[in-house]
């Protein structure tokens, strides 16, 4: 019988749609494999090039998952062996777009019962993002087998550099010759082949159970103590400010100030808070970090 997988994502920058692409290639050359591929829109676009203020607009909504329309979009079959979930973190959670499509009646009544895979393409905080994933996943009834996180593997100062400049600017390449190039490694894009080679055996077999195991032995998820004690301070203290900023009418004023807040604790204040927690907490917490990285680093839900 044959199998029927939809990838859908959305993507401005095009590297969401590469990663699916590659992804998608080892089970779409498959016999008795169909693969239909669906990008998103919103109804009212997102610019890309972003403009600084005009991407800090969007970090309330980001934060607490508020939907907009989309474009008219249309499944060509009414159920699916898998379902691939394409997204991008913004300010810790799932893209607006993506956590629009999460929400969408037509798209959550195609979960329902029916085994999903996520796959995220961002600087590297996607952990947050994660969680709202798979919260909305439990909702409709979907059963998340499998999650691949890429990431940008540079220093994180580096990549904060190049992120904003491939973001401000549309251009993926070396800013001032001296960076490394923004986003996912090309390499690293071609390689999630690899992983749809792995899903294409459980597919086959309809056996969900093992999945994400093996896709961690292939680094699908590196979790890095660093970041993930830098995130889970951060999601509280951004839900904190989005509440603030959506009450408030001086919404433009707050969100300027956010900015800030955002580049002060990002270069100064969590270097030294990660200086602390060495120093102080860290090594007495070793089997609780193990639990915690074991946890996000596979596909369940608290």
């Amino acid at each position: 019988m044959s199998k029927k997988i939809l990838a859908v994502y959305f993507t401005q920058s095009g590297q969401l749609g590469d990663i699916i692409d590659h992804f998608t290639k080892p089970l779409a050359s498959s016999a008795g494999i169909s693969v239909e591929k669906l990008r998103i829109y919103p109804a009212k676009q997102f610019p890309f090039p972003w403009s600084s203020p005009a991407f800090f607009e969007v970090m309330p909504e980001s934060v607490e998952g508020v939907p907009v329309e989309l474009e008219p979009f249309a499944f060509k079959e009414a159920r699916y062996d898998l379902i691939v979930i394409g997204y991008q973190p913004w300010f810790l959670s799932p893209s607006i777009p993506a956590s629009s499509l999460l929400q969408h009646p037509s798209f959550k009544t195609l979960l329902k019962n029916t085994p999903v895979i996520t796959i995220s393409g961002c600087r590297n905080m996607w952990i947050n993002a994660q969680e709202k994933v798979k919260r909305r996943l439990s909702e409709a009834g979907a059963d998340l087998v499998g999650n691949i996180a890429l990431v940008d593997k540079h220093s994180n100062y580096a990549s904060l550099v190049t992120i904003f400049y491939w973001m401000l600017t549309g251009k993926k390449d070396r800013k001032w010759g001296l960076f490394p190039k923004p986003g996912v490694s090309d390499e690293d894009i071609a390689n999630s082949a690899i992983f749809g080679e792995t899903v294409k055996l459980h597919l086959q077999k309809s056996e969900w159970s093992g999945l994400q195991a093996r896709l961690l032995e292939q680094y699908a998820v590196n979790i890095k103590y660093s970041l993930m004690f830098i995130e889970r301070k951060a999601g509280r203290i951004f839900s904190i400010w989005s509440k603030i900023i959506n009450k408030s009418k001086k919404r433009s004023a707050l969100l300027v100030a956010f900015k800030y807040y955002l580049l002060i604790a990002l270069c100064m204040a969590a270097p030294i808070i990660l200086l602390v927690d060495a120093i102080f907490f860290k090594p007495f917490l070793g089997k609780r970090i193990k639990k915690q990285k074991e946890y996000y680093a596979g596909v369940t839900l608290k």
